[in-house]
């Protein structure tokens, strides 16, 4: 409520003081457009302006808000147009790695990994209250090394995956990274991106 509430006032208020800012500074081009509109229209046309942009931003927020939800048998993960049910048996550590939460099982396989802008200490207290541990980091962090082209270590499939991966890191294709993410983890890998760079571990049982 306070994302779609405050935003577009925000939005609004923030056209509004940019308005003043056209009718005082003396730019050419369109900016005379404005300044020759009647005071009582700009203004108007200002705050609705505002804050449909402050709308269009809120449901860009939305749209990648968690929501995470506990049940007796279950960890129920829920972001607009997808939901995840995990077992809570099956969840061994939660934590937070920078904007993403990611939940791991009892082997090190990663069991979801999804955005998260949620408190970290209310986090922390709600896994905890429901008897899974909590990290303040990844507890697999010094088995990552990192991925390079054609691996001797790595079969060809997962290296050909990395190869997508790269592409779609680099490319901002979320969709793709979330996708391929996941072809890795049925892969028995695990992966960690940092500065567009992929590092990975194996599940090590």
């Amino acid at each position: 409520m306070l994302v779609w509430l405050c935003l577009p006032a925000i939005g609004a208020a923030l056209l509004l003081l940019l308005l003043g800012v056209f009718v005082w500074l003396p730019l050419p081009g369109p900016f005379d457009v404005v300044r020759d509109l009647p005071d009582d229209v700009a203004t108007v046309v200002s705050i609705a302006a505002g804050a449909v942009l402050g709308l269009i931003f809120a449901g860009l927020v939305d749209r990648e808000s968690l929501t995470v939800r506990f049940t007796m048998t279950d960890v129920v993960l829920t972001r607009p147009g997808t939901r995840r049910i995990l077992p809570r048996g099956e969840v061994a550590v939660a934590f937070r790695d920078r904007d993403q939460l990611i939940l791991l099982g009892r082997t090190g396989r990663e069991l979801a990994h999804e955005p998260c802008h949620l408190a970290k200490q209310k986090l922390q207290s709600a896994f905890a209250s429901y008897g899974i541990a909590w990290s303040d980091q990844d507890p697999y962090l010094e088995a990552y090394r990192r991925w390079v082209p054609d691996l001797p270590d790595l079969p060809p499939s997962a290296n050909a995956v990395f190869i997508a991966r790269q592409k779609a890191l680099e490319s901002g294709d979320e969709g793709d990274k979330r996708e391929l993410r996941e072809e890795l983890g049925r892969l028995g890998l695990v992966v960690r991106d940092q500065r567009k760079r992929q590092y990975w571990r194996r599940v090590d049982g």
